[in-house]
């Protein structure tokens, strides 16, 4: 099944009625893309706190009125509830369950974020002739927890998680230059190469995404990734936190370009 609609409300209205339940990659070429954590209002405080001191991990595009499921910056008449096409659901910092309408969980003192997300500068690297292997393979972008530690806030605190690119050697200049672009979508790269220097031991294990294949010529190019509020929730233990599936984003109407300078 293919989603041929044009504009991210169209796509977001056919997620909505669970006629799309896969990854997001590829729809609404052009538009943002969004990671989304849901806490309750008393912690929301601290969540922003811990963002600001982590921008590269926890860009900030939107933060919902209590209670209020709608994205008025980003997506006006939108429904975080409903319009991604998976979520999950952390109890105590455990993996609970993932869903396509988080309806049942959502609360009245219910606080939503949605943060920057890659998929913009791949866009722009795409465009560069920049090949990007988990595209090329159908997958979704590995993801690693590292053990670079994230300033903390309250009860927030833990590693940062970063997704990986193999970029041809030639070009991961360019690739630098391109990304760092789009601050407001994690920027440019925080490492590059020697993926055991920040604790990952094995490229083919990712904590999150999937594994894809390296060639010779290639570095690999790791990114802050937005998958980091999970693995903080995983540490903070809290009661209920409500995140996308990695892969499974919310498409807001913000052009790509006007988050790059």
């Amino acid at each position: 099944m293919t989603l041929n609609l044009e504009t991210p409300k169209e796509i977001r209205a056919s997620i909505r009625r669970g006629e799309w339940t896969k990854s997001t990659h590829g729809l609404a070429p052009g538009y943002v893309q969004a990671n989304l954590v849901v806490l309750p209002q008393k912690l929301a405080f601290e969540f922003l706190l811990f963002c600001q001191r982590n921008p590269k991990p926890c860009p900030v595009l939107d933060v919902t009125e209590v209670g209020d499921p709608e994205p008025k910056l980003v997506a006006p008449g939108a429904d975080l509830r409903t319009d991604l096409p998976k979520y999950r659901v952390y109890e105590y910092g455990e993996l609970k369950r993932e869903a396509t309408d988080i309806r049942p969980f959502w609360q009245s003192d219910s606080v939503a974020f949605l943060l920057g997300c890659s998929l913009t500068f791949e866009a722009a690297l795409l465009q560069a002739g920049i090949p990007l292997r988990h595209i090329e393979e159908g997958k979704i972008v590995p993801m690693y927890i590292t053990n670079i530690p994230c300033q903390p806030a309250g009860l927030f605190q833990g590693p940062m998680v970063v997704s990986m690119r193999p970029i041809p050697e030639k070009r991961v200049v360019q690739a630098i230059q391109i990304t760092a672009r789009y601050p407001k979508v994690h920027g440019a790269p925080i490492h590059i190469g020697k993926p055991e220097s920040i604790g990952i031991n094995n490229l083919s294990q990712p904590d999150f995404g999937d594994a894809i294949r390296i060639k010779p010529d290639e570095v690999p190019l790791f990114w802050a990734c937005g998958v980091t509020p999970q693995a903080v929730a995983q540490n903070a233990k809290l009661p209920l936190l409500l995140s996308h599936a990695p892969g499974h984003m919310f498409i807001t109407d913000i052009l790509n370009e006007e988050l790059s300078f």
